[in-house]
């Protein structure tokens, strides 16, 4: 292939070996560096290929070059670093500072309520103790230890509505 053939492959395939790129990589800046790598790579093969048959083989090598690049560890790695930047739900100091105050509410409603449910509200909520270890502790059977516990925070809920109606 002379050199006048090669300038004009790349004329009248440029956009085909680009959109080839792109469909697969589904990134605008890197489809461009792999449409030139693939003219790059063709370009020092050009000899093993006959004139008739230069779109499929610069297709062939395009889809071959974005192949790679999908299996990269560099694409790997950026991926991952896109998904961690959309998935970073870091939470607002606003909404930090409303969930300190709801910890805090529901604190002293747990604190104010009357026995049987106090002691296994506190437990369960406050020292973060399992029901298993609230009943082996109080003496009471499991089931009963749920049973307060479904109760209470039953009670809790109910208090927070109401706190909230205030507000």
């Amino acid at each position: 292939m002379t050199t006048e053939q090669w300038q004009k492959s790349i004329e009248a395939y440029e956009k085909l070996i680009f959109t080839i790129c792109y469909q697969m990589v589904k990134d605008y800046h890197e489809a461009q560096n792999l449409t030139q790598e693939t003219f790059l790579s063709a370009y020092t093969h050009r000899e093993s290929c006959q004139i008739e048959t230069v779109k499929p083989w610069l297709a062939r090598i395009a889809a071959n070059k974005a192949k790679d690049y999908l299996k990269s560890a560099y694409f790997r790695r950026e991926r991952i670093e896109i998904i961690q930047e959309q998935t970073d739900t870091s939470p607002l100091p606003e909404s930090i500072c409303l969930q300190r105050e709801a910890i805090e509410k529901m604190k002293e409603h747990i604190l104010n309520l009357q026995e049987p449910y106090y002691m296994v509200s506190r437990m369960y909520f406050l020292e973060e103790k399992g029901i298993a270890d609230i009943a082996k502790q109080l003496n009471r059977p499991q089931k009963t230890v749920q049973t307060q516990l479904y109760r209470s925070k039953k009670i809790l809920r109910e208090k927070m509505k109401k706190e909230e109606g205030k507000v």
